[in-house]
Parts: C-alpha cells; sequence; structure tokens
C-alpha cells in the first residue's frame, strides 16, 4: 500500500466534501438534528396526566382524598365535572386521559366504619400509559386507605401515629433504583440515541462519497488509475472517519450539557469503543455504496439498512428479554445491541474494559468482516 497515494486520495476526498457546502454541513448538523428530534421527542416518562374529578359527595375528606392526585406530579387537574355525560366526550377528545367519580356518602361511610369505592376512567388507547397511570392510582389509594386506618388506630386506641403506623404496616418495602436513581427516561434515551445517531451517519456519508463518484463520472479515473483497491478505499474513509469521530464529541457533549445524561465511566475507553463502532457502520456505507448508482437510493437503501435495526433490535425501545427467541438471535446479529451496552454501561453504570471487553471485541469483529465483504466486492472495472 502506497501512502502517497492514500494521502492524494484523502486530501482529493477532503476538498470535495468542503466545496460541497451543503454536505459539509449536513455532515454535522444532520447527526445533532436527528439526536435533538428524537431527543426530545421520545419519553417513556408518564407524568402529568391530564384528569377531571366528579365528587358526588363534596366532603372534607373527599377533598383531601383528591388533593392526593391534584398535588401529584405524576397527574394535572383540569377541574370538576357535575355529572357523568360530561367526562365521555373529555375522554374520547383527549382532553383527559384520566377521571375519577367519588360516589355520594364517601365520608359517611368511611367515619361509619364501612367500605366504599372510587371509580376510576383510564384513557386505555396507549395500554403502557394506562397500565402506569392505573399503577399511579392504586399506590395513591393504597396509601390513603393505610393513613386511614392509621388514623383510626391512633384515635381508638390512644396510639402515637408511629405505633398505629407500624402495626399497620409492620414489613415494609424500601426501594433504590441504581444507575438512574430519578427513574428519567431522557438519561437512558439521550445516551442511547448515540448508538442510532452514529448508525445512521456514518453509513449515510460513507455511501454518498462513493456514489458520488460513480454518479458524476469521476469513478472511472480511479478505474483507469494505477491506484489499488485498498488505496482508493482507505482515502475515501479516512475523511468521513475524521468527520463521524469530531461528531462522537459533540453529540457525547450534547447528551451531558443538554440532556443532563450523567457520564460516569472511563472516556478514553468510551471514545475508542465509539470510533470502533464508527469503523462497523461506515463499513455498511460502502457495502451500501457497491449496490446502487445514485445517491438517493444510497440515501433510502442507508435509511432502511441501518435506522430499522437500531431502532427494533438494539434495545433502545424493547428490552431484549422482553422480545421472542427468535428476534432475541436476530438482535444479536446486529452491532447496534452491543454498542448500546457499551453505551449505557459507561454513561449511567460506570463500567469500563473488564465488564464490557466482550462487546468491544464483538464490534471489532462486525467492523472486520463488514470492511473484509466491502474491499472483496469493490472492483476497478465497471459492472456490464
Amino acid at each position: 500500500m502506497n501512502l502517497t497515494r492514500v494521502w492524494a486520495v484523502t486530501y482529493k476526498e477532503w476538498r470535495e466534501i468542503l466545496r460541497d457546502r451543503l454536505f459539509f454541513a449536513m455532515a454535522f448538523l444532520l447527526p445533532v438534528g436527528i439526536f435533538m428530534v428524537l431527543g426530545y421527542g421520545i419519553s417513556f416518562d408518564v407524568e402529568k396526566i391530564p384528569f377531571a374529578v366528579l365528587d358526588l359527595d363534596r366532603s372534607a375528606m373527599s377533598r383531601d382524598f383528591l388533593h392526593r392526585f391534584m398535588d401529584s406530579r405524576y397527574f394535572d387537574y383540569q377541574g370538576h365535572v357535575t355529572s357523568e355525560r360530561e367526562l365521555d366526550p373529555l375522554l374520547a377528545n383527549s382532553d383527559i386521559r384520566f377521571a375519577i367519580i367519588i360516589p355520594p356518602r364517601f365520608q359517611e361511610q368511611l367515619l361509619a366504619g364501612q367500605a366504599t369505592s372510587v371509580q376510576s376512567l383510564i384513557d386505555g388507547v396507549f395500554p403502557y400509559r394506562a397500565e402506569v397511570a392505573k399503577g399511579y392510582v392504586s399506590a395513591i389509594i393504597a396509601n390513603f386507605n393505610a393513613q386511614s386506618l392509621v388514623n383510626h388506630l391512633a384515635g381508638t386506641q390512644g396510639k402515637s401515629q408511629e405505633q398505629a403506623r407500624a402495626q399497620v404496616a409492620p414489613l415494609r418495602l424500601e426501594s433504590r433504583y441504581l444507575y438512574n436513581q430519578a427513574l428519567r427516561s431522557q438519561w437512558s434515551i439521550s445516551s442511547g440515541l448515540m448508538m442510532l445517531v452514529l448508525m445512521v451517519t456514518p453509513p449515510f456519508l460513507t455511501a454518498l462519497g462513493v456514489v458520488r463518484e460513480k454518479e458524476n463520472g469521476s469513478i472511472y479515473n480511479i478505474y483507469a488509475s494505477t491506484i489499488s483497491r485498498s488505496e482508493f478505499i482507505l482515502g475515501k474513509f479516512l475523511p468521513y472517519l475524521l468527520i463521524s469521530s469530531l461528531n462522537i464529541l459533540i453529540l457525547w457533549w450534547v447528551v451531558m450539557n443538554v440532556f443532563g445524561t450523567p457520564f460516569k465511566g472511563h472516556p478514553f475507553f468510551y471514545y475508542a469503543a465509539s470510533v470502533i463502532y464508527v469503523i462497523c457502520t461506515a463499513g455498511v456505507g460502502l457495502l451500501i455504496s457497491l449496490l446502487v448508482r445514485t445517491q438517493v437510493a444510497a440515501v433510502m437503501l442507508t435509511m432502511v439498512v441501518s435506522f430499522v435495526p437500531a431502532m427494533l433490535y438494539s434495545g433502545l425501545l424493547v428490552p431484549i428479554e422482553s422480545m421472542a427467541a427468535a428476534t432475541q438471535f436476530e438482535s444479536h446479529l446486529f452491532p447496534t445491541l452491543y454498542y448500546l451496552r457499551i453505551t449505557w454501561g459507561s454513561f449511567l453504570k460506570g463500567l469500563g474494559w473488564e465488564e464490557l471487553w466482550f462487546d468491544v471485541l464483538a464490534l471489532m469483529l462486525y467492523a472486520v468482516i463488514l470492511w473484509i465483504a466491502g474491499y472483496m466486492n469493490f472492483h476497478k472495472r465497471p459492472s456490464t
């Protein structure tokens, strides 16, 4: 391999990138643009659920009960209604997602030691949101029941609140959440989107860089020259490796400073693993460039080949363990799964080479296979 020829191709490609200002801008703005749109658009946090109230009792205890919902950050109080008929159009038009109905004699029955019921209506169009809302409602009701029983025991048996609470709940569960103590989905989503963006943009840039030569006819100069396949491929790839390596740092900064996601791992390890991942995904772009002849086709095929597996088979949106056995096997055929483990392990868990070495080796293996396949299928003769 002649390094002078490699540098000549690299310099030529860099000049082409700088000359095409739109392409140069897209090389840096597209990754950030995709990242910001998806980062703010994807969230699994179920908060501020709009709800309305039908209070048929209008007592002190019913108001106290309802304020547990109104004062919660998980619910957004929209007002009272006077009849059940008013709730149906509100739920149907998505003006509210949840309604709670307090029956008559609510306070009277509770003070008499009798059981009473409260009805909740939850919009079930989105099952995940509905199940989480149901969990919030159940937790608030359980807390109200426990506090009511504590007050009853304290009032009738002359016990203190602490003694009554110990009698009501002799066994307490204390949950501690590791790695993401605030349970903010934005932390996992924003860091995980690095996997998605770096799966899409490097092959996008690499594929366009080669296909552009085909589309404008300059590829025939390469066919007629004495430059080897490896020299041409390496020279074309180096500028896009530099751009993608800079994009890693830019996206990293955005994750930490815009979305507030903490980074607990080893910076040099994570950056090295990210560069290996970029080399791997750029190999996908090289293979795509061998299959198409126009830049439009390259863009479309890149989006299908890279975006779909990154969204569905990486574990970003659906845990791998929740998938069917066949789907779990398919997910291990894509490099996105391994890089997502590295990303979440580095950002949220503080893991390093000792724990993530297998995933790094898997990315290296993918990179070697993809680039060997691209090299073997690239020929310095126009196909007939």
